[in-house]
């Protein structure tokens, strides 16, 4: 069993940016709260992508 250790980087960014973007959607003023939300949509699915390629490399092959 392969494990693809190089897109465990994906799961930190996308955990980084989830982390960042769930208070600062509330924190930040009105044009840049959409920002914030949309960064913690895309943290979201780097992480459940960075751990499916984690855990089966050959996903996409």
């Amino acid at each position: 069993m392969d494990i693809g250790y190089q897109y465990l980087a994906l799961v930190v960014a996308g955990l980084a940016a989830v982390i960042w973007g769930l208070p600062a959607a509330h924190r930040l003023q009105k044009p840049y709260d959409i920002a914030a939300a949309l960064a913690v949509l895309a943290g979201v699915i780097l992480t459940a992508l960075g751990i499916l390629l984690t855990i089966i490399p050959t996903f996409f092959r």
